[in-house]
């Protein structure tokens, strides 16, 4: 029972360090954003939250799949090697087809113009404008200012 208890930690050290990636970062600002509007502004049925979230859970898998793969692929060798190269590329490639199709996806779900026009609506007050800006430099900041996320001593480590 204590080797099953302590995988859920392994997996949370998994899932910290995929954090460390800007691609993991840049999937977890998406479906913040993503998740905030479907609630705010879609009446969505459980069958749409559901293609919803499974949407999002992939390209998050897939980006801790392929953070995983890399950094094994980099303690085999540090030399170039073609073969590893290709085992990258494939899975870089795989979070790409992954993220294609979640946009459309995403296209499916959201696009209503009168949605949009409710959520023009919504932040044409100020104050709600203010705080939509505040977050996307948030969340910009968290994407590609790696200080924000990795501490000095996830630095030493390395």
């Amino acid at each position: 029972m204590k080797k099953f208890f302590k995988s859920f930690v392994y997996a949370w050290h998994g899932i910290k360090e995929a954090c460390r990636q800007r691609n993991f970062r840049f999937h977890i600002c998406a479906m913040a954003f993503v998740i905030f509007f479907a609630a705010r502004f879609y009446g969505f049925s459980s069958e749409k939250w559901a293609i919803l979230l499974l949407t999002c859970a992939g390209a998050l898998a897939l980006e801790t799949v392929n953070t995983g793969l890399e950094r094994l692929a980099d303690k085999v060798t540090k030399e170039y090697s073609h073969r590893i190269r290709v085992a990258k590329d494939c899975a870089a490639g795989a979070v790409l087809i992954w993220a294609v199709f979640a946009v459309g996806v995403g296209f499916l779900l959201f696009w209503d113009i009168d949605k949009f026009r409710l959520i023009r609506q919504y932040f044409s007050e100020y104050s709600r404008l203010a705080m939509l800006i505040l977050a996307i430099a948030g969340a910009w900041s968290f994407v590609f200012i790696p200080e924000l996320v990795t501490s000095n001593t996830d630095k030493k480590n390395k």
